[in-house]
């Protein structure tokens, strides 16, 4: 596994006017009786009297071929006092497509704006809690939405260059106007350029995508929910995600205006993005983990570990990428789907996020580069941190299923298996079905079990099922899933709230002004008391056992080799309960079908689990009161000498 780096000693801005700006963001008692450093930004500033303003800023594209560059509108609200004393301060910028056509938020907040077009609404609490703080807020509509010109092209080079371009003129490299169409420049002198990034689902997604551009003025980004690369949003493997590519997230967010202006782009959607799950140039545009080696920014990631919407292999593959480049991280994964923090542990949060942009942007020392690198959600409500993710000891262990001596289940454990196990794709059953029937003897399902466990056992990070199959047919979809098998209360993640109840009791989170609140409903947990809990999965075509990205027809009884990625995940098995493999067809609305409803064969000597648990081998070799015991590597079919995994650039494309 690569190298784990915790986030370095913060590197402070030691000039003369950085003392002075934060002498001037604490409380003036606190100024006079303690000089030493702050702890942090206090709410000095006034918010209703705050510069709100927007500005368009030139792109460099013409993505909507109308013979001009594209102007993407950026609406800023920033303290005034700090600019009537010639004082600069750092941006939060939240760069998004849905401030008009869909809100943000737990409450579907839009952008809302006065008779002169200032923004008199900005979504969420950023603005009203950062700005009396010293901070400016900046929101960016990206190209092809509300007030920008250009294409929406999810997550290609006009959506990164919609923020990028911003994050270049609030460091002095771009251009911008006080009008869509006019010639009267402005410029940022009020900003000491120091940015931080942060956003939901595509928000954070692009956060992701402006950090893997290496641009200078990034200092951090804080992506919730996001994609790290958008062909592991509509593919796995070649197993198709979802029944639509991009060309329909594109129709869901443009403007009017872009709809009139950009069939020539959706139609790149459609033609770029082949149904049949190979890659094309369009997902190598729209891979951010292949550039993680630029990213320069620090980097506070959180999501849900039962988030299906964007997936937990988002996490791993950028996550792993990051630690490898040396970038300074921090984590929170909660038992949520796909849900900010704000509204699974807001007090906490908040704090946090207060803490965190004050060291990364105010250059603030207040110790949160020293703490624990990782917050995880055991139980509901329930967290418990690790200093470095994962945590320091874990290694991946290699896990052998085997034919049981009781029908409907088989062994799961450290010694090599043998023999046959067969099921038969049924697309109308999903991972729930299957891991409900563990026990029992399915036609659509093979299992695997340890036994109870004789302690608990920690998994964290990603892992890899291997399996060598024989199929029936043509065409043939493969789904590989742990399951913790024992009762458990979790957060019912399959709720529409997705693990959160939303209350009509409301908590503010700074100061108010008549068009924007900062006072947003409460929640609470949304629980669920369960016999089994998937902790982590998989998928693949099978046609792609020789390619990641790209597949081919299968010989009807011909054995193939493919490893499938599993989601990261960082689950406690605890005593008592078992640990189970499953593996089967098609994972009902996870994934598509195949054409076809196959038969599948495993081999089981030449199928395993790379599991990561802290201790490796020998904490599950404890934990089940066995023995490791060494094995050989298996011999891979069809001239292929290891199983691959997803491809980040395919042939051709270089």
């Amino acid at each position: 596994m690569p190298k784990r780096t915790r986030f370095t000693t913060w590197r402070p801005l030691a000039t003369a006017a950085t003392a002075a700006l934060l002498a001037t963001l604490v409380t003036p008692a606190a100024a006079q009786a303690a000089p030493a450093a702050p702890r942090g930004s206090e709410p000095v500033h006034s918010y209703e009297n705050a510069i709100r303003e927007a500005v368009w800023v030139d792109t460099g594209l013409d993505g909507d071929r109308d013979g001009r560059t594209d102007r993407v509108a950026v609406d800023i609200v920033r303290p005034r006092e700090p600019a009537r004393q010639g004082r600069k301060v750092p941006v939060i910028m939240d760069a998004s497509p849905y401030y008009s056509c869909c809100g943000r938020g737990n409450e579907s907040q839009k952008k809302t704006y006065d008779a002169q077009g200032r923004v008199a609404q900005m979504p969420l609490y950023y603005d009203n809690y950062f700005v009396p703080r010293g901070y400016a807020f900046v929101g960016v509509d990206l190209a092809g939405t509300n007030r920008s010109d250009g294409c929406v092209d999810v997550g290609g080079r006009s959506d990164i260059q919609s923020a990028k371009a911003v994050v270049d003129w609030l460091n002095g490299r771009a251009k911008a106007y006080t009008s869509r169409t006019g010639t009267t420049r402005t410029q940022a002198g009020w900003t000491n350029g120091r940015t931080g990034m942060i956003g939901k689902s595509w928000d954070g997604t692009i956060a992701n995508g402006v950090a893997a551009t290496g641009v200078k003025g990034l200092k951090t980004i804080v992506p919730i929910s996001a994609i790290s690369s958008w062909y592991d949003y509509y593919f796995q493997q070649g197993a198709p995600l979802y029944d639509s590519g991009p060309e329909w997230l594109s129709d869901y967010v443009d403007s009017p205006d872009a709809r009139a202006k950009c069939q020539a782009v959706q139609q790149k959607l459609v033609d770029g993005a082949p149904r049949t799950g190979d890659w094309t140039p369009l997902w190598t545009e729209r891979d951010y983990v292949k550039a993680a080696r630029k990213v320069t920014a620090s980097v506070f990631l959180v999501h849900g570990m039962q988030d299906l919407n964007v997936r937990m292999k988002h996490v791993g593959q950028w996550w792993n990428a990051l630690a490898k480049n040396g970038v300074e991280r921090k984590i929170w994964l909660s038992q949520t789907g796909h849900v900010d923090p704000f509204d699974f542990r807001r007090g906490a949060w908040v704090e946090t996020l207060h803490r965190w942009f004050d060291h990364e942007l105010m250059g603030i020392d207040n110790g949160i580069d020293r703490e624990p690198m990782a917050d995880v959600e055991r139980a509901p409500d329930r967290w418990q941190t690790s200093r470095t993710w994962p945590p320091s000891g874990t290694r991946a262990a290699t896990l052998r299923p085997g034919q049981g001596s009781q029908a409907g289940v088989g062994t799961l454990g450290l010694h090599p298996g043998h023999g046959t196990e067969t099921f038969t794709d049924d697309p109308k059953l999903s991972e729930t079905d299957w891991a409900a029937q563990i026990d029992g003897p399915t036609p659509e399902k093979a299992g695997f079990s340890t036994g109870p466990l004789t302690r608990d056992l920690r998994l964290a990070g990603s892992s890899r099922v291997t399996v060598t199959a024989t199929p029936s047919s043509p065409t043939a979809h493969l789904s590989a899933v742990l399951v913790d098998v024992g009762p458990a209360t979790i957060r019912d993640h399959t709720n529409a709230g997705e693990g959160i109840t939303t209350l009509t009791n409301r908590t503010c989170w700074g100061p108010s002004t008549t068009g924007d609140s900062s006072c947003f409903k409460e929640t609470k947990a949304k629980t669920a008391d369960v016999g089994y809990t998937v902790v982590s999965r998989g998928w693949a075509d099978l046609g792609n056992h020789a390619s990641g990205h790209r597949g081919s027809p299968l010989t009807p009884g011909k054995r193939y080799t493919i490893t499938l990625d599993l989601a990261a995940t960082d689950h406690v098995v605890p005593k008592g309960h078992r640990l189970a493999l499953i593996v089967g067809g098609t994972d009902q609305g996870l994934i598509d079908p195949p054409a076809d409803k196959p038969k599948l064969t495993l081999d089981l000597a030449r199928t395993s689990a790379r599991v990561p648990f802290t201790g490796g081998a020998a904490a599950f070799a404890r934990a089940t009161t066995g023995t490791a015991t060494a094995t050989p590597d298996a011999t891979y079919l069809d001239g292929v000498r290891e199983p691959r995994t997803t491809h980040r650039v395919p042939e051709g494309t270089r």
